[in-house]
Order: structure tokens, then sequence, then C-alpha cells
């Protein structure tokens, strides 16, 4: 394997060497399937190497409140390093594994230096899920999905960006585009962050803004679903809709996403009738898929795949002929258990056991069993669901305090936990968001990234050198434009990105959301201001 690196750096290939010659484990991911493995092996006589594309641990059930200016993203996603300081037998590498050779066992990454090779003699993949848009890829440019620090940056740019727009347009009907918010998912996340953005309109930001009455936003929350909250039940369910409703978001079910671009999303209804909303945010909580390496197990090992890329394992949580390889979270299949953080932690706890049992001659233990301690989402400040069991299921206020609870015990790190509760005091007890700043980069680096990668895909598969040459500059140029101004990215869309669905056939806007995002920033070329007329403030 090799990986492209800048050309004053060559890419190189290095092995992780063993040095104590205790039993290695290897563990992928830096969630909680990973990280509650590493810290089940601390007395273990055995050496850890967690390998993760990322230097934090996630705390992703309130990653919408960064998203949303109520958390800063340190105080979710503390430094993996830092919270293994203290743990003298684990070692933390930067690097994205590309390849798992289950025969050879050993795991290959890739990071900025080159290429690295990890053997290992028992191996846990917690690489978790990312965003799936049930293969309408091309909807991501315009509505990023909740899995990153880096979406819920992008997304707090795009979301503050647009009042600040609103505030700028003259056209009424352009102000609505721009106070339009479209969250497509009613699960907890999408419910979630329905309800900060509604917050943020009607509590934070009416008396900030001179032109525009942020109270008129309109907050749509859609899905497929015939229920918000499915899996709560149909009591928890309706309490959460009509909470919703009662804060401003308009829940409309039953209809399905069929087209997204910058001004807008397209939908069928369950009546066939196709319809547009006009907006300029939109975000993306519907839907997982399980990292590729799933699909890297499963061929090697035999083992089957369900639709969303899950390895379907043995009882004991190992790829089936292989029990020296564990599979946890997101990235499993057993039983229908649901893809949360529950069951990452106690299934990377599991697997921890399973090898100190091995280790010690011991005989294995019996087969993982999930204990549901119950699932919770919060609809509003001071209102939640929680379902405990079968015969717990609240609504309101008990049940937000049970919320709180929940979500500052599990944070890691007591100076996280004194921050989060100081700036859940500002939040919801006052209107403030202490966290609400925004830059260009947040907004349109996602995007470039994108079709600069898409570029140099392109070049790869040029033979001739002249054109190869030719297609060097024209990447120059792209990489060039990213740095000069996200004016370059233009209104026309990548080739591949065009829907494939039954929406009808519109021709690209002239506009780019992306663009005049950045433009409120200032951020817009000399050239570009030399040739546009001057615009009259507006009057207040």
């Amino acid at each position: 394997m090799t990986v492209e690196t800048p050309a004053s750096r060559p890419a190189t290939s290095s092995q992780v060497d063993r040095t104590s010659g205790r039993h290695r484990v290897v563990i992928i991911g830096s969630g909680f399937g990973g990280l509650w493995a590493t810290e089940g092996l601390k007395k273990a006589p055995v050496d850890v190497i967690m390998i993760s594309g990322t230097s934090h641990h996630l705390f992703q059930p309130l990653l919408y409140q960064v998203a949303t200016g109520v958390l800063s993203e340190g105080e979710v996603a503390p430094a993996t390093r830092e919270v293994l300081k203290k743990q003298k037998n684990a070692t933390v590498l930067l690097g994205r594994v590309t390849d798992i050779d289950i025969a050879g066992k050993t795991v290959t990454s890739v990071s900025p230096l080159g290429t690295t090779v990890t053997a290992y003699d028992s191996l846990i993949v917690a690489a978790g899920a990312g965003q799936s848009y049930f293969g309408n890829d091309q909807f991501s440019e315009w509505a990023p999905g909740m899995k990153s620090i880096d979406d819920a940056l992008e997304l707090r740019g795009r979301i503050f960006g647009c009042f600040e727009l609103a505030e700028l347009a003259e056209d009424p009907a352009e102000q609505e585009e721009w106070l339009t918010f479209v969250v497509v998912g009613a699960g907890p996340t999408g419910v979630e962050m329905a309800g900060q953005i509604s917050e943020l309109a009607h509590r934070t930001l009416p008396r900030e803004f001179r032109r525009i009455d942020t109270r008129k936003a309109k907050v749509i929350l859609l899905d497929a679903a015939p229920a918000v909250l499915g899996a709560f039940g149909d009591k928890l369910s309706n309490a959460a809709r009509q909470q919703l409703e009662s804060i401003g978001v308009d829940v409309e079910l039953n209809a399905k996403v069929v087209g997204v671009d910058n001004t807008g999303v397209d939908i069928i209804d369950a009546d066939g009738n196709e319809r547009r909303i006009r907006c300029r945010c939109k975000v993306w909580a519907a839907g997982v898929s399980a990292s590729p390496l799933g699909k890297q197990l499963a061929e090697q090992s035999g083992a089957e795949i369900d639709r969303a890329g899950r390895v379907n394992v043995n009882p004991d949580l190992t790829l089936p002929g292989h029990p020296e390889v564990f599979v946890v979270g997101d990235m499993m299949a057993l039983n229908n258990l649901p893809g949360v953080a529950q069951v990452a932690m106690q299934g990377g706890s599991y697997a921890a056991v399973q090898i100190v049992r091995r280790l010690r001659g011991e005989p294995p233990g019996e087969p993982f069993k999930y204990f549901d301690k119950g699932s919770m989402a919060t609809i509003s400040r001071f209102h939640a669901v929680a379902s405990v069991g079968k015969k717990v299921h609240l609504a309101g206020f008990f049940a937000w305090l049970m919320w709180l609870a929940v979500h500052v015990m599990y944070l890691i790190g007591f100076k996280n936990r004194l921050t989060t509760m100081l700036h859940w005091a500002v939040s919801f007890i006052f209107r403030g968001r202490s966290q609400r700043t925004t830059t260009r980069q947040q907004i349109v680096a996602r995007t470039l990234m994108a079709r600069l990668s898409a570029t140099e895909e392109a070049l790869k598969t040029q033979q001739n050198p002249d054109e190869i040459e030719s297609g060097e500059t024209a990447a120059a140029d792209v990489s060039g434009a990213a740095g000069d101004s996200a004016a370059d990215l233009g209104p026309e869309p990548v080739e591949g990105r065009a829907s494939t669905s039954s929406a009808p056939n519109r021709q690209p806007e002239t506009t780019d959301s992306v663009d005049e995002l950045t433009a409120a920033y200032g951020d817009e070329r000399p050239e570009d201001r030399d040739a546009a007329p001057a615009k009259q403030a507006p009057e207040s």
C-alpha cells in the first residue's frame, strides 16, 4: 500500500516493531468501542496499540450541540492521548486504516508520512460508521451529515451564516429561503438538531437582528417513516412530535427526499405528489453505513454483511473462523442490536474480557449479552423523552433531568463535565450560545477537498504523459483556487453528482450557497469586488 504525500516528503513504508514480546492487541478506532476496549485491557499483560484516523475521542451524542453553538468541540472530543495518558501499556497511532490482512495478522494504515504496517495477536475492529445517503451520495455536497467534528463545525457555519445573509437580503422571498432549515431524519439526532435550531431562532437570536425577525424562521423535519422517534414507541413518539410542533418545528412524515441541491429539497409525499422546499440550509440525519473495513473482513472470512455494511459476527463478537478478531460497535450485526453508544461500550469491554480470559487459559465466557439501559432524546430545553426497559416511559422535565445526568456521566474528564454544565446553564436557563464563532474554512473546506480529490482521481486514470502534465497543472489550479476563494467552486455539479431519482429535472441554479456564505465573511477576491456593482446598504 502507498499513500499520496506532498512532493517534498515522499511516501514511506514502516512497521511497528515488537519490543516487549508480550501479546499484542491492535484496536482500530478511538470511539466508544475502541476506548472501552482499551481501558478494559489496562491491567492485562498485553501491549495495546490503538490506531485511529483522528486524534480525539468523539462523544457523538452531543455533536449537534457543537453545531448549534451550545458546546465547543473540545468538550465533546478530548484528545485520545490525554484520555489514555495514564495507561502505560497503551500506544496511540494516528492513521487511517486501509487494509486488514487476516491471514498475515497485520493492519495497514496511512498518514501524511506514509504507510505503516502493524502486526497483531488479537484484533478489535471498532471503526464505527459513517453517514448513509441511501445511494445518493451527491446529496452530501448540500446536506452535511452529523458524524464528525468537521461536520458539526461546517453546519455551525451554515446555520449562523444563513441568519447573517437573511439580514442582507432585500427580497422577502430570498430572505425566506435563507431562513428555512430542513433536517432530514426524525431519529434522535434529527429531532435534537431540529429542536435546537428552532430554539436558536426563537430564544437566542431575535434581539440581535434589525431587519429580520428570526422567530419567523421555518424549521422543517422530514422523514419517510410514519413516526417521529419510531423506536421509542407510540406514546413517546406522539409526545415528541407535539413538543416539536409547540416550539415551531414543522414535522412532515411519509415524505421521501429524492433530490437535494444548493437552493432546496425535492420530496415525494405518500400520495405520490412531488414538491419542492426552497431552503439554503440542509442537515442530513438519516441513515448510517458501516466502515468499508467490514467488507474486507467479510471477503476474507466468508462472513456475511447486512445492507448497512455491518458484519455478522459470532455470539462472542468474533469473526467466523477467526477467534482472534473481534468486531464491535456499529460494525457488527448481532441479534438486531441497535447502533447506539451503549452497544459499542459493552461490546468493547466484553472483547477485552475475552482476551484476558484466553491469556489466563480460562474457558470462554458467556456469549455477549447486551444490557439495554434505555434510550433518550432531548426535544428542547426542559423537555426530553426517555424509555428505560418495558415499564419506564417518560416525557417532559423529569426525562430531561435524566438525559442531563446520563450525558454528564459519560463525558470524559472532570473538566469537560464542569464546562459542559456551565454552558448548559448559559444556554438552557438563560438564552446565550457561547460557541458561535465560525470561519469561511469551516463552511467550504469539505466541498473543496472533495472536488480536489475527485480531480486527483481523474488524473490517476490518465495514461498519456502530456495529459498527466496538463492535468497536474489543472490540479494545481484547483488547489490554488481553494486557497484564494470558494467562489471558484462554480455552480455546475461535479460529474456523477446529478440526482438519479424520480424528482423532476431542473436546470442548475445560477448561484452557489457556499459562495454566498463565504461572501458574508468578506473573503471575496479583489477582482470580484471590482466586477460586481456597488450595492447600497439596506435601510433599517
